[in-house]
């Protein structure tokens, strides 16, 4: 009962549901983008910030670059396997947007799993936010290369190169990146 009561009266469950309700009952309330910009770049900031501290004090060793390697690994085969599963029921755009989206990692959803863990007081490798920065990039990538590859009917197909910079270079990934 005391578990059910602690998740009940979380904030970020409680704000969630204050957003549904919003919309339920179909209020005026927002928060204005500049506002939704800031957050979004401070909470990057601090994930990264966060982990690079933990992995100074963690060390890196063998077993960090494995979990480095697996997650990047996997962030281009799920997107990859997912795609090519979906492709034919929802086309070719579509499934390169949820395929992708099972590849990378969103920020928001890694933060909600640090506060279980936290609340739970389970301990995690600070390298693990390196792992989802790092997941990101190849799961785009794919997707985008396979959404441009099926799609070569209605256009040349953009260099990989450019695919690869601008994933590499967006400015979520690169803050993200050197905050680490």
């Amino acid at each position: 009962m005391e578990v059910l009561h602690t998740n009940l009266t979380n904030p970020t469950l409680l704000f969630f549901l204050l957003g549904v309700l919003g919309v339920l009952v179909r209020s005026d309330l927002e928060i204005p983008a500049p506002s939704v910009r800031f957050i979004s770049l401070y909470l990057l900031f601090a994930i990264g910030f966060k982990g690079g501290q933990e992995l100074a004090h963690g060390g890196f060793n063998s077993g960090v670059l494995k979990a480095l390697v697996f997650g990047m690994v996997l962030s281009f085969i799920i997107p990859v396997y997912a795609f090519y599963l979906l492709k034919g029921r929802l086309g070719i755009s579509n499934a390169g947007a949820v395929a992708a989206s099972y590849g990378s990692v969103s920020a928001v959803t890694f933060v909600a799993a640090v506060g279980f863990l936290e609340m739970e007081s389970m301990t995690f490798g600070g390298h693990m936010v390196a792992v989802m920065a790092l997941m990101e990039s190849p799961a785009i990538i794919a997707d985008v290369v396979l959404m441009k590859y099926y799609e070569r009917g209605k256009g040349a197909m953009a260099p990989v190169g450019s695919i690869i910079r601008h994933a590499l270079t967006n400015g979520s990934v690169l803050l993200l990146m050197g905050s680490l």
